[in-house]
């Protein structure tokens, strides 16, 4: 099928949840809806599946619990036996007769006085007359039950411990296999999705999966069993008061479904707004600094109470409306045990029915509607799990980025030489980006990118690293395409150090062994000293053992990005990639960061993107980018001398300051025209012989270990 064009199904998906947004930050992008749930069965499916590995001892879990659910299933009927016994025993007792009279003998006495309905009643009961309660009968038959019962309980205990065995490896596995799946997913995917959102598929979603499984499922699956087992003894003892009890199966389901349809939108309602209150939370507390500052603490107070607050409806009326199934069941089953009262009352008069098998059909049809009750009101948690299911299935079905080659390429002596041969790539199939662009760039030059917001900078060295997938044209590494390496071996031989520095809780020695581990003491300072960080370190009361925070906020912006530099040198790339590596440092700290950055170039070939024009002034080769595509390219000098859109960026940031200071001087003004820009510069003159512009370059602090 052509890219862009929709299938039906897609075009379903997109109407349910509603046209997704782009153009703006993940972390803006809060509240978008993901798809809407799969069908409860389906999905309830598919997770008990993710049982299979485990069948073995599933397998055992399920004879113990036919066992244990046979012994408690026939204690009832033993203990009406024991009923009979008493009952027996009290109409002997009360019979005065003489010696050696029948049972048949007293029968038919009541028949000739007229007391047929007694004598029908007695005619089921299994008396001899003048004889009492035979106590060591009795004494077996509940020594048997107790026997029974304690068997029973035994092997549920054992079935219960296996299977929340079987269930914690489950969720075990299911993070793992999420966590693998999240690191196979392009980068495409996670700049659609609000980090907060997956966050908590990724934590609340899981854990609600496995403490609603740990909740019902031996409940469901005893449960369940109970019922076939008392539907079995109940057709035994009568089957006229087992049909009886079977009318309130179908009032039962009707009713539990037609509440369950209800709050399954609810539930999944309800965790769809916890992982976007969840993103809510995230964004404000990363960006707490940029909300004092702007006062923005009431829209976003808004922003988390009308979150919260569609949160709480949607977790009252899920659990309200859920909860309704309870007393309705139970209702429903009280209305049948007085139906099963009033007719076994009837049958035993008759002699049809014993009271003993009365009592104990009381019993299974109290463990037969129990079971039934129980089940449904487990139906909120169980709803609530699934859909908790549905939300982490939908990261598992997620698009992967492309399969490493079976057979790879490698680089055995890499040298960094990067080719594009007519590369085309767009983020939307309608909005083109780069169109048929060819690049050569030689081992050891230092290209540098420039060109305004959205020109295609950065998405031009994320090509480089396979984060995204090209719609055309190829771009090799030492002349093998990089589709034929791993991303391993591609990513492993570059550097890459962000205008967002990244430091994770950890000593500062950790943080720059990040980049090769198994890098030894000495190599760690030697990157640290060539890179300017051992000049800082020592200030630290720890020095190199000195441990940052996970916001690594005991040191400074510079520091930071000082130490990204040293982790970048230390893993000894053949390509580097800078992306506006300076952009947040001040302008002494610059020096340093420029500095290092230099000794980080050395001898390996190197992508700069930059702003600040006065930081690529020395870069080999300048790329000037507008929409996508290259308009310029050319050295620092062959640029300016050319007039085009690279001097018109130079004079867009160097005008002012230039004006500035001829003003403060009393030298004559810039005059108007690019020639003149083109000689502005650190350590040139001006035009008519005034002074030049100062830059960053101008000036280096020593350093005091030398």
């Amino acid at each position: 099928m052509a890219e862009g064009v929709k299938t039906t199904e897609e075009k379903a998906a997109e109407a349910r949840r509603g046209p997704a947004r782009r153009g703006g930050p993940p972390h803006m992008q809060i509240g978008q809806p993901g798809e809407k749930s799969l069908n409860f069965g389906p999905s309830a499916k598919r997770l008990l599946g993710r049982l299979r590995p485990h069948r073995a001892k599933v397998i055992v879990v399920l004879v113990l619990a036919v066992v244990s659910v046979t012994f408690s299933s026939v204690g009832p009927k033993i203990l009406g036996r024991a009923t009979d016994l008493i009952f027996s025993g009290v109409i002997g007792g009360a019979i005065k007769a003489p010696p050696g009279t029948t049972k048949e003998q007293v029968i038919a006495t009541l028949r000739a006085r007229g007391q047929t309905t007694y004598a029908d009643l007695l005619g089921n009961v299994d008396f001899t007359p003048g004889r009492g309660i035979d106590f060591h009968a009795l004494a077996n038959v509940l020594l048997l039950v107790i026997a029974l019962f304690a068997v029973a309980s035994l092997l549920m205990w054992v079935q219960g411990w296996i299977l929340q065995g079987v269930l914690a490896r489950t969720m075990y596995d299911l993070r793992q296999e999420v966590e693998a799946k999240l690191n196979r997913l392009p980068l495409p995917y996670f700049d659609n999705q609000p980090r907060g959102e997956i966050l908590s598929r990724v934590t609340n979603d899981i854990d609600n999966v496995g403490q609603s499984l740990q909740q019902t499922l031996s409940q469901l699956l005893n449960s369940l069993l109970t019922v076939v087992a008392v539907l079995g003894m109940m057709f035994w003892i009568s089957w006229t008061l087992a049909l009886i009890s079977l009318v309130s199966i179908p009032i039962s389901i009707v009713v539990t479904s037609l509440i369950a349809k209800r709050s399954q939108k609810l539930f999944i309602q309800q965790w769809r707004n916890t992982g976007e209150l969840n993103g809510i939370v995230e964004e404000t507390f990363t960006g707490h600094g940029l909300v004092k500052v702007y006062g923005r603490q009431k829209e976003t107070e808004q922003a988390f109470k009308e979150k919260n607050g569609e949160l709480y409806e949607a977790s009252f009326g899920a659990q309200f409306i859920s909860g309704i199934i309870m007393p309705v069941m139970m209702f429903v089953g009280n209305l049948n045990y007085v139906l099963i009262a009033v007719v076994g009352g009837l049958r035993v008069t008759s002699g049809a029915m014993s009271l003993g098998d009365v009592q104990a059909f009381i019993q299974y049809s109290r463990q037969f509607t129990q079971p039934l009750t129980q089940v449904a009101s487990m139906a909120n948690v169980l709803q609530s799990g699934v859909a908790s299911a549905e939300r982490v299935f939908e990261v598992l079905d997620a698009d992967e980025q492309e399969s490493d080659p079976v057979e790879p390429d490698r680089i055995e002596d890499p040298h960094g030489a990067v080719t594009f041969e007519g590369v085309s790539f767009s983020y939307s199939s309608d909005k083109p980006l780069i169109e048929d662009l060819d690049l050569s760039v030689r081992p050891g030059q230092t290209v540098a990118i420039v060109g305004p917001t959205g020109a295609g900078k950065t998405t031009l060295v994320n090509l480089i690293m396979r984060f995204y997938e090209l719609d055309g044209g190829r771009i090799t590494l030492d002349g093998v395409d990089i589709r034929e390496l791993t991303r391993h071996d591609l990513r492993s031989r570059i550097g890459m150090v962000l205008q967002d520095t990244w430091l994770f809780g950890g000593t500062i020695r950790d943080n720059i062994a990040y980049g090769r581990p198994g890098a030894t003491d000495e190599e760690v300072v030697a990157a640290a000293r060539a890179t300017y960080v051992d000049r800082f370190v020592h200030s630290l009361p720890d020095g190199y053992d000195t441990v940052l925070d996970d916001e690594a906020s005991n040191i400074s912006a510079g520091e930071k990005q000082l130490v990204t530099i040293a982790r970048a040198f230390l893993s000894d790339p053949a390509l580097l990639i800078l992306d506006e590596a300076t952009s947040s440092v001040d302008t002494r700290t610059e020096v340093l960061v420029q500095h290092a950055m230099a000794a980080l170039r050395s001898d390996r070939t190197s992508f700069v993107i930059a702003h600040r024009l006065s930081t690529i002034r020395d870069a080999d080769l300048i790329l000037v980018m507008e929409d996508g595509r290259i308009v310029e390219k050319g050295s620092h000098a062959e640029l300016l001398a050319s007039g085009g859109a690279y001097a018109t960026l130079y004079a867009a940031q160097f005008a002012g300051a230039a004006a500035d200071l001829d003003e403060s001087t009393g030298a004559p003004g810039l005059p108007d025209g690019l020639p003149e820009m083109a000689t502005v510069g650190a350590g040139s003159p001006g035009p008519a012989g005034g002074p030049g512009v100062p830059t960053p370059d101008a000036a280096v602090p020593a350093d005091p270990t030398d």
